[in-house]
């Protein structure tokens, strides 16, 4: 665990605040974990976050966005810009297997991805905005749902949040359990990975296994396709961008000796720049119908282009890095990384508007934890502090009341 004594401001100036707020955010966190909604249908978390935001005195409550999405709006003592604070609200079609007494009360769902504890982190900050409004501008407190695949964050700008909310910045945060607690991660350039998905389906005439001659095997068409797929990042790719292409599904007859008319492959595809992602998808196409037309099939393609990449500008991501220093010293923020291959479709945000995307360390050895998007993660509550201290520092730092 970080030392956090080290740290010539713990938590900033507000951390009588932080403080006293702890106790409360921590079981806010642990009702929504109870009651984990998937993508677009946290009605419940959006009531709740709603209900929160009208108590704490928010100037105003923007519903409607992205479907349950919620933005609430604080403005300082002073005139100024408006900045955006985002976080994701939606959970995971998990089971979730902690035993904690907080669990999942809903089968089949789980927060398994911490977006109880960004949702918990966010609504504190909202609180101590609306006592303290000691900043001259607007903060937008952005609390977006679908995450998870759903595409949230595009439907909320899509749906026109931007102009109702004119943000010149936009800044998220993502807890990471393998990270220790008390760190964070600042980096510039690629972060996330861009993520599409396909479905390519092999058709042509079936036939008994005993027969094979008399028509077409679709599951040895698809095999060859997802032996051969590997070849895209291998040879059609520069080795310095970074694609996987991954194959998670192949679905043939349902019966031992019929050879089937279709077999179904599926999987996804990761990149970090359109260039990248067009040369696969176009590659992925005209293999996918050379491979069909050797074994005298059909490709029927499906590719949906789902999430772009997460690319953090140099400069924002500077001030990302000196805002988190001011909460745990200067040797607890990292500037250098390895982008993460995992999809993040706050991307949609960084695309209307300048902003970053950091990482908070949440790790610590009296803390059980799994990893995120396994059935025993529970997010850190002693993380909380630290994330609202963040949140805090950004404001005052982009929004000076001086």
């Amino acid at each position: 665990m970080n030392d956090m004594s080290s740290s010539p401001s713990p938590l900033g100036r507000h951390q009588d605040r932080i403080a006293a707020v702890h106790a409360e955010a921590t079981a806010w966190r642990r009702d929504i974990h109870a009651h984990p909604e998937i993508g677009f249908e946290e009605h419940r978390t959006s009531a709740l976050i709603q209900e929160k935001l009208k108590a704490f005195g928010v100037d105003e409550i923007l519903t409607g966005l992205g479907r349950t999405g919620v933005v609430g709006i604080v403005h300082g003592k002073a005139k100024g810009k408006m900045i955006g604070l985002r976080t994701d609200i939606d959970a995971l079609p998990m089971q979730e297997r902690t035993g904690l007494p907080h669990a999942s009360t809903h089968p089949g769902k789980m927060h398994a991805c911490g977006h109880d504890g960004h949702t918990a982190m966010l609504l504190a900050t909202a609180k101590i905005l609306a006592e303290t409004r000691d900043f001259a501008g607007s903060v937008a407190l952005i609390f977006q749902p679908a995450e998870e695949g759903g595409g949230g964050g595009r439907e909320m700008v899509e749906d026109g949040m931007f102009d109702k909310a004119p943000c010149e910045t936009v800044w998220g945060l993502h807890n990471m359990p393998d990270q220790p607690l008390g760190t964070f991660t600042a980096l510039p350039g690629p972060t996330m990975a861009g993520i599409d998905y396909f479905d390519i389906a092999f058709e042509g005439q079936g036939t008994h296994a005993g027969v094979p001659h008399a028509g077409v095997d679709t599951v040895l068409t698809a095999a060859h396709f997802v032996t051969t797929v590997q070849s895209i990042p291998a040879r059609n790719l520069s080795p310095f961008e970074a694609v996987t292409v991954g194959i998670s599904m192949i679905k043939g007859s349902d019966a031992y000796v019929v050879m089937g008319d279709r077999a179904v492959v599926g999987g996804s595809v990761r990149f970090f720049s359109d260039a990248a992602r067009d040369k696969t998808e176009a590659r992925l196409r005209k293999l996918a119908g050379s491979v069909a037309e050797a074994f005298d099939c059909e490709a029927v393609i499906d590719y949906r282009r789902n999430y772009p990449p997460c690319i953090n500008p140099e400069a924002e991501a500077e001030i990302a890095a000196q805002v988190a220093e001011s909460v745990v010293g200067e040797a607890a923020v990292s500037r250098t990384a390895e982008p993460c291959m995992a999809g993040e479709d706050f991307a949609f945000m960084l695309n209307a508007r300048p902003g970053h995307y950091i990482w908070m360390g949440t790790g610590s050895d009296d803390h059980v934890s799994g990893r995120l998007h396994y059935p025993d993660y529970d997010f850190n509550d002693a993380s909380i502090p630290l994330g609202v201290a963040y949140w805090l520092a950004l404001v005052d730092r982009l929004l000076p009341a001086d």
